[in-house]
């Protein structure tokens, strides 16, 4: 786990990609409630990435990279309620269902290989 900033996780990149692509799906939704939950949620991820990595401390990181997993289970339970409900077309809810879950992913090996690194510096 070799960066300067969090520009440079590849998480968060794939995260911002995510928001880009949740608030493209959410164009024309009519369920302002579930829209507005959906655009803070897919927002929080790559927000909480940075903010934590921002914080300069591993276990302040860690607390917002496990934020930033909360907010992106969150968000795939919206995806699936949506789908559910017929606001979201199967294709896109399948597609962006699969690169949460890729995110998802990644957050919990970045929060394992944070935690490897504060256990052996500590000792």
């Amino acid at each position: 786990m070799s960066f300067h900033s969090f520009e440079d996780l590849e998480v968060w990149k794939k995260s911002c990609q995510q928001s880009v692509a949740t608030i493209e799906a959410l164009k024309g939704f009519k369920n302002r409630t579930l829209l507005d939950q959906m655009t803070r949620s897919c927002i929080s991820v790559p927000s909480n990435i940075a903010e934590g990595q921002g914080r300069d401390a591993p276990r302040d990181f860690i607390r917002f990279l496990n934020i930033a997993q909360g907010s992106n289970y969150e968000l795939r339970t919206q995806f699936y309620i949506s789908q559910k409900a017929g606001l979201l077309d199967k294709e896109t809810s399948c597609s962006l269902i699969e690169e949460n879950k890729k995110i998802s992913s990644m957050l919990h090996g970045l929060i394992q290989s944070v935690k490897r690194r504060t256990k052996e510096h500590n000792t």
